[in-house]
Formats: structure tokens, C-alpha cells, sequence
């Protein structure tokens, strides 16, 4: 057995190996190495500096302890348990403090100075400048200039961010699985459907046991879950029961998350001010397409007012419809029932409700027809492997290949190729459904980057997507929603982003790049999930196999941009918020954060009879990472403006035509940050983005 398995070599983790008791002493170990080759580097004289000692010798010092700590932080994600979380939190500072000294180091400053200086640095080839000017740079931001005293603070935080952002997303994980609703009248469920009742069935048994859990129903707050019951659900009670609970998520000890939101902003406001910058959102936006947080903020404000004439008819007319249902005068909706009545709005006005979809969208259609779909647009080819965990086998036929280690059962895993020439691009693992052991949402992460050596082209790439999707139920297998195939494409994308990166420096490959420009990749995927010509390879019934009828995709792209203004004023409140907090809420750091969020969104928020709280005691893309989404939320609708306007090139020459595919896999998917965003966008598009292609695309023109 290998003694170190966080730092094996291996292309695929032995994820049998990766066990708790390992992560202390293979992050020692990993700490220690990394520190001897940033020694190196320190002791080089500036007539021994050359690029691959300094700038390449820099990147790849700490390859080995990323890899490794990214093993130990997607476990935590995806495996989570009292023993892992121990030795996470034990070791999380100490990997923090030791990333955050980098750049705060003066001798490795010095260094890579004395090198820029040279004529070797004045002569290097474009994308090994790109690699030492954007080294430079992450120095620079760093603080790597300021006195010892700034820098020795900047660490300090870093390590409290760490920390803090840590126990932030535990209490997140907690509070959710904390929560369940048991229901033993099947009465009550009236309206829900089928495939929902089915899954709060089998909640039941798997919380209850057989024999109590036979006549009993469970909700929780996990999306699956909590959706459906809110939009379906007859009983008003149940949903209202429902909706407090998770409008209260995060709000009380054990898991209350204000006071840590009170640090997290107050550590971040003061690292802001060490680096001479106004607040945090200028921190981090200077290298982002939108360049500051007030320009940011400006994108959020007039896509706001673009939206607040619809935004203002849809909830008037939700509260007409609701009236003239019920018999009653017209009047604002409890929070509970808008999910309810704008469903039933839906049903009335187009004929059309996403249920109708679901059985079209089995998850093995979905993926076999997206795999198809990366096969003809972009010259891929994806195949499944057998697995194998706990000893169990899960053979595929016609893989003769020893199965592919796996961190749970239900985790399947793939290799894909490049189909011109059968070149292994990279592999990738799914998980896909949720559990107790498992965070909230969806995302894509990478296991590893893999780069030219010695004149070899590179080896493959890994990565992975997780989500929290519809389960199978009994005698059924999961029948997704079209949101949910949505968020299939969106986290493909982003794969995509990793696996066909072609750069040869890793830390400008794949989706190291600006944040406001990452979200181009996964989104414009979602684009496929509309269109006839491919929605035909993937939905497809899950007991007759035909693709969806003519009149019901008529109904659903009719009923596309129903509600569009609330849910692009939505987005633009989670950026409003986040904007605020990090460029004004420093301000009233004393004063109620819920009533500060509630007057600055005010506008930006439906009227309700009740006031729902703000998301932000929830709020993990701003809170769960020292950094994560922070001041960067608008980056989702920034990049929904560039994925519209890219989509309408395929809409022109073609939704599937390869040579539109192939021009975006070599131009946005293969460049990673190898070139300013902006410039890669332009030559794709030959011209700059046209923002009205977003505002026709959601019917707000």
C-alpha cells in the first residue's frame, strides 16, 4: 500500500487509500517538500535565474501540495465526516498560511525581479511572458511590496479567512441536513408529483427505517426536495413550513452565520486597505473584465432597470391571477405561495408545466445525448469506465479495463478523447444526486493539470462534476428536471474548459481565468438544452424513447422568458448584495446587516406580506472560500451577456456545425488564460460582445 496516497503520481486518486487517518502526515510531508523548493529558489543568484529555475521552478514548487490539499478539500465536499473534518481544520491553516507567505516573500520577490530584468526575460516566447507577467502581478496584488509589518498581517488574515470561511460552509452543510418534515397523512400531498412523492418516500425509509418510513413522507431542505413542494404542494401549511425553515437556515446557534459574516467582511475590508485599495471588490476586479467594483456595480444597475418594467408586471399579474382564482381582492402573496401560483399561472397561460418534461429527461439519455452532442460540435469523444469502491463493481461492457477507483458508490467515471486522432485528452468523475456527507449544489473542480515535459505533449487532464440532482426512485430511474439538464450542460461546460485546455503552463490552463469570463464556457452550453435539432439527442422518453412531441416543446419555448424579470432581478439582487457588502457595508459595520440588506435591495425585491429574509446568512458563493464568488457574483450575468451573443454565431452557421464547434474549442475552451479574455472573446467573434443579445434572448427588449 503506498505509505503517502494523498501525494501518489498516479493519473487516477486510489480513493480506497485516501483516508482520514493519512491527511496529517502526507500534508506535513507536502508542506515540507514545497518549502524545499521554494528554497531553491530563494538561494539563486540573479546570474543563475533563468525562466525555468524562477517563473517555472515558482508554479511547480507547490504542484504537488495543490494536488494533494485538493484531494483532502473534495473529500470534505463530497465525504464529509467528523474524523475528516478534524484533520481538515487541523491542517487548513497551515496550507493557507504557507500559499499566502508566496507571494509575500521578499527574497522569492527579489528573485523573480532580478530576473525580469535580464535579456533572457525580453526574450521569451509569448506564452511564457504571459506566465512571468501574470506571476509578476499576482506578487504585486499580493502586497509583495508593502513593509514587513503589512505583509506578516496580510498572512495573518489569510489564515483567519481560512478558517472562518471554513466553519462557514460547515454550518451551511449542518443546518441543512438538520431539518426534515415527516408527513403521515398522503392526503396532504395532493398536487405533488408523482416522481417527488416518491423521493420523499424513500427520504422516509432511508430516515426512519422500513417499517416507519412504509407510511411516512419526508422533505428536507435539499433543492430536490424543497422545489417541487413549494411549486406543487396544495397544502398551504406544508409549504409554509417548508419556506420558514429554510428562510431560517444559518439565522440561529448552532449554525447562525452573521457573526462570521461580520469577520469575513471586516478581514477582507482590512486586507483591502493593506493593499492600498479602496474596498475588496477593487481588490480583486482590476484583472477581471469588469476592472473595478464600480464598474460592476454600474453593469448591475442598468441591467436592473432594463428588467423593472417586467419584473413589476409579472408580480401585478401573479397577484391578479392569485385574486381571481381564489375569489379574493387583489393583494400581496405570502413567499410561500409564489412558487405555487406562478406555476399554476404558467399551466393556465401556456398549457405547459415542467413536469410535463421530465420524463423525456432520464440522466442516462441526458448525458449519452450530451456526450453525442460534444461528439459532433466539438470533436470529442467520452467514454464510461467501470468502477469500482468499497470492492463493489460496476462493470460497463465492453471496458476491458481495470475498473477506475471511486469515492462512492453511485460516482460514475469517464475518459475523453480527442475523436480525430484518439489522443486521451483527460478523464473526469460524475456524482450527481445528493446525501447527507455531501455539500449543497453543483460545481466542477479539477483533480489535476497536465502539461508538456521534455518535449512530450501533455498527458491527460482530470477533473469532476458533483451536483444534487433528482434521484432514482424505485422501479424508476432519475427523471430530471429541465433546470436540472441545464445544470448538467452548465457544469459540463466548464469540464470542457478544463479537459481541452492546451496551454503548457498549468496555472494558465483550462479555468484559471478571470472570473467575470469563466461562466462563458458553461453557460453558453445551456444554449443546447433549447434548441430542437439537440434537445433530439437527449430527450428522450424514458419508456417509449421518442423525443419530446412537437406541440410540448412549442408550450416550452413559449414559456422560456415566463417570469424572466423576476429572475434576472433576482440575480441582480444576489449581485447587489454582494456588491454592498464589499464596498459599503464597512461603513455601518455596527448596524442590523438584514436591515441594511433589506434597504439597499428594496427595489431590487418582490413586495410580499411577508418579508423573506436576505440569502446571505446562506449565501456560500460569497462566504464558504477566503475568496470564492466574492464581489464577483455579477460575473453569471456579465458572462450570460457573452454566452447570448456567442450563441447566435452557432444560430447563424449552425447549432451543431464542427467547424463553428471546432473554432470555439480553439479559440475560448483550448486558450485557458493564455490571452485576455476580451481578445479571446474578439477572436472568436471577430468583433466586441452586443449586450442587446442577452435582452432579446429573455424576451426584456
Amino acid at each position: 500500500m503506498n505509505k503517502n496516497p494523498f501525494l501518489s503520481h498516479s493519473q487516477n486518486p486510489d480513493w480506497s487509500t485516501l483516508t482520514y487517518d493519512k491527511v496529517k502526515a502526507d500534508i506535513t510531508l507536502a508542506l515540507e517538500q514545497a518549502e524545499e523548493k521554494i528554497q531553491k529558489i530563494r538561494n539563486l543568484s540573479s546570474s543563475d535565474s533563468t525562466f525555468e529555475n524562477t517563473v517555472k521552478g515558482l508554479e511547480s514548487a507547490t504542484h504537488d501540495l495543490h494536488k494533494a490539499w485538493g484531494l483532502v478539500t473534495h473529500l470534505d465536499s463530497v465525504c464529509n465526516s467528523p474524523e475528516l473534518r478534524e484533520v481538515h481544520n487541523e491542517m487548513l491553516p497551515l496550507v493557507s498560511a504557507f500559499g499566502s507567505k508566496i507571494c509575500l516573500d521578499p527574497e522569492l520577490w527579489k528573485t523573480l525581479r532580478d530576473f525580469a530584468e535580464k535579456p533572457e526575460a525580453q526574450s521569451l516566447c509569448s506564452i511564457d511572458r504571459r506566465l512571468m507577467e501574470e506571476t509578476m502581478m499576482d506578487f504585486q496584488d499580493a502586497g509583495a511590496d508593502l513593509s514587513m509589518e503589512k505583509r506578516e498581517r496580510l498572512q495573518e488574515i489569510a489564515g483567519e479567512l481560512a478558517k472562518i470561511t471554513q466553519t462557514f460552509s460547515e454550518n451551511v452543510l449542518d443546518g441543512t441536513n438538520s431539518w426534515w418534515l415527516t408527513i403521515y397523512e398522503e392526503e396532504k400531498l395532493e398536487g405533488l408529483p408523482e416522481t417527488t412523492k416518491a423521493a420523499a418516500k424513500l427520504a422516509a425509509v432511508e430516515k426512519l427505517g422500513e417499517k416507519e418510513g412504509a407510511d411516512a413522507w419526508i422533505f428536507t431542505l435539499h433543492t430536490p426536495s424543497m422545489l417541487p413542494a413549494l411549486q406543487y404542494l396544495e397544502d398551504d401549511e406544508i409549504r409554509k413550513k417548508i419556506w420558514l425553515a429554510n428562510n431560517q437556515l444559518c439565522v440561529e446557534n448552532p449554525h447562525d452565520n452573521e457573526p462570521l459574516i461580520r469577520e469575513i467582511l471586516k478581514l477582507r475590508q482590512e486586507k483591502a486597505e493593506l493593499l492600498g485599495k479602496k474596498d475588496f471588490a477593487d481588490v480583486l476586479l482590476g484583472r477581471r473584465m469588469a476592472q473595478s467594483g464600480a464598474k460592476a456595480d454600474s453593469f448591475v444597475d442598468e441591467l436592473k432597470e432594463k428588467a423593472i418594467p417586467f419584473f413589476k408586471k409579472e408580480n401585478h399579474e401573479l397577484e391578479e391571477f392569485k385574486a381571481e382564482k381564489t375569489g379574493q381582492r387583489i393583494d400581496l402573496l405570502e413567499p410561500w405561495e409564489v412558487g405555487y401560483w406562478s406555476e399554476k399561472l404558467k399551466k393556465e397561460r401556456y398549457d405547459f408545466d415542467d413536469e410535463d418534461l421530465r420524463p423525456f429527461f432520464p440522466i442516462k439519455s441526458v448525458l449519452d445525448g450530451m456526450f453525442e452532442l460534444s461528439s459532433r460540435v466539438f470533436g470529442l469523444r467520452i467514454n464510461q469506465r467501470s468502477t469500482i469502491c468499497d470492492e463493489r463493481v460496476d462493470s460497463i461492457d465492453g471496458d476491458e479495463q481495470k475498473p477506475v477507483s471511486v469515492w462512492h458508490p453511485d460516482v460514475r467515471f469517464y475518459d475523453l478523447f480527442d475523436a480525430s486522432n484518439d489522443r486521451l485528452m483527460g478523464s473526469f468523475y460524475a456524482d450527481w444526486h445528493p446525501r447527507a456527507s455531501k455539500r449543497g449544489g453543483a460545481w466542477m473542480n479539477y483533480l489535476s493539470t497536465a502539461e508538456p515535459e521534455d518535449e512530450k505533449p501533455r498527458g491527460p487532464h482530470l477533473g469532476l462534476i458533483c451536483g444534487n440532482l433528482s434521484a432514482p426512485t424505485p422501479g424508476k430511474p432519475a427523471l430530471l428536471t429541465h433546470y436540472e439538464v441545464e445544470t448538467i450542460f452548465h457544469e459540463f461546460g466548464h469540464l470542457l474548459h478544463h479537459l481541452c485546455g492546451e496551454v503548457p503552463h498549468r496555472s494558465l490552463n483550462g479555468v484559471n481565468v478571470a472570473w467575470d469570463f469563466v461562466e462563458l464556457p458553461s453557460q453558453i452550453m445551456q444554449n443546447w438544452c433549447w434548441q430542437r435539432e439537440s434537445l433530439d439527442l437527449f430527450a428522450k422518453h424514458h419508456e417509449t424513447q421518442e423525443t419530446i412531441p412537437d406541440e410540448l416543446l412549442e408550450k416550452m419555448l413559449r414559456a422560456r422568458n415566463f417570469f424572466s424579470g423576476n429572475t434576472t432581478m433576482r440575480q441582480m439582487a444576489f449581485s447587489k448584495l454582494d456588491l454592498f457588502l464589499h464596498r459599503q457595508w464597512k461603513d455601518g459595520e455596527k448596524g442590523s446587516l438584514e436591515e441594511s440588506l433589506q434597504g439597499v435591495l428594496e427595489s431590487f425585491l418582490p413586495k410580499r406580506k411577508t418579508t423573506p429574509r436576505t440569502i446571505v446568512l446562506r449565501f456560500s458563493h460569497l462566504f464558504s472560500s477566503p475568496v470564492g464568488y466574492a464581489s464577483a457574483y455579477y460575473s453569471y450575468k456579465w458572462a450570460e451577456v457573452l454566452d447570448a451573443d456567442a450563441f447566435t454565431r452557432f444560430q447563424h452557421e449552425g447549432i451543431l456545425n464542427p467547424q463553428t464547434g471546432h473554432d470555439f474549442r480553439e479559440q475560448i475552451l483550448s486558450k485557458g488564460n493564455s490571452l485576455p479574455p476580451d481578445q479571446l472573446y474578439r477572436n472568436f467573434m471577430h468583433r466586441d460582445p452586443d449586450v442587446d443579445a442577452l435582452l432579446r434572448r429573455s424576451g426584456l427588449h
